[in-house]
């Protein structure tokens, strides 16, 4: 049987995702959580549901096996900059960004200054509700968890790795930082870019009593973080840019169909979405 995960963990911003961590590490694992946030009251609602163990301090960085930060990309790289001389040689760095080839040269280029390991990673779980009153400790279960290495030791890996087992992850993806965006500009920037654009139509708003379950699966995510989605976006600027186009191309051969009444046209790009969503099993 595999040994219980004992670490002396620091999170960096305990909202959705890093409040769910803490969660996560204290229920799941023999962790000691150190918790790390501007606002006062998100310590404090943390420290009073046991989600960490303590409120972290400066000094308490040099003490950690663990340190994620669960920030936006600028915001994280600008903490390590402010705070890495901080900590351990002994300490791993990983973060929980949804892009990855930016980041992932500013941070490690912070670890080779200040001494410390680094490899990124990146949650994939979350919720249309944001900060620390929506995290909770189930939410990744069952979610993928991405690393992206960057030159990190396979024992690291093989720590973020185990660390995600532990806290319910189904999987683990390891792959580049550049794979990694274009997968995600696919995967996740262009529905999050859709549902905003759908629900921009003037028709949205009398929605109600002629919608069902399609407009709820297309128009969801358009509940947005909008500065955090913003950063995203212009961060993974290239790969999304390429993919929208590949949308804007699809759905331009679908509209000349219909307005041309090209009906075996029509018939002909309909199978094939069918067809390349039944490949795939799902």
């Amino acid at each position: 049987m595999e040994e219980e995960l004992s670490l002396r963990v620091g999170i960096v911003g305990l909202g959705l995702i890093g409040g769910s961590l803490a969660k996560a590490f204290r229920e799941y694992t023999n962790c000691t959580v150190w918790g790390f946030d501007r606002d006062p009251a998100v310590l404090d609602s943390a420290l009073a549901c046991g989600a960490i163990d303590f409120a972290g301090a400066w000094d308490d960085l040099g003490r950690l096996d663990l340190l994620i930060l669960a920030l936006y990309p600028q915001a994280a790289v600008a903490f390590v900059r402010e705070h890495g001389a901080k900590l351990s040689r002994s300490c791993l760095v990983t973060d929980t960004c949804g892009i990855k080839t930016k980041i992932c040269a500013d941070l490690s280029a912070l670890a080779r200054e200040y001494g410390f390991r680094f490899a990124g990673s990146h949650p994939m779980a979350g919720r249309e509700k944001v900060g620390f009153a929506a995290s909770e400790a189930s939410l990744f279960r069952g979610a993928s968890y991405l690393i992206t290495p960057c030159g990190a030791s396979e024992e690291d890996v093989a720590l973020l790795q185990r660390m995600a087992q532990a806290l319910g992850f189904g999987r683990c993806v390891v792959t580049t930082p550049e794979e990694h965006d274009r997968m995600i500009a696919f995967t996740s920037q262009v529905p999050h870019a859709l549902a905003c654009a759908y629900v921009l139509s003037p028709q949205c708003p009398g929605h109600k009593g002629f919608s069902a379950g399609s407009y709820r699966d297309v128009s969801r995510v358009a509940n947005i973080n909008e500065t955090l989605w913003t950063e995203l976006f212009l961060s993974n600027a290239d790969p999304l840019a390429q993919e929208l186009d590949t949308l804007i191309d699809n759905l331009s051969a679908v509209r000349d169909a219909v307005r041309e009444g090209d009906e075996k046209r029509l018939c002909a790009l309909l199978r094939q979405g069918r067809l390349v969503k039944e490949a795939l099993g799902e």
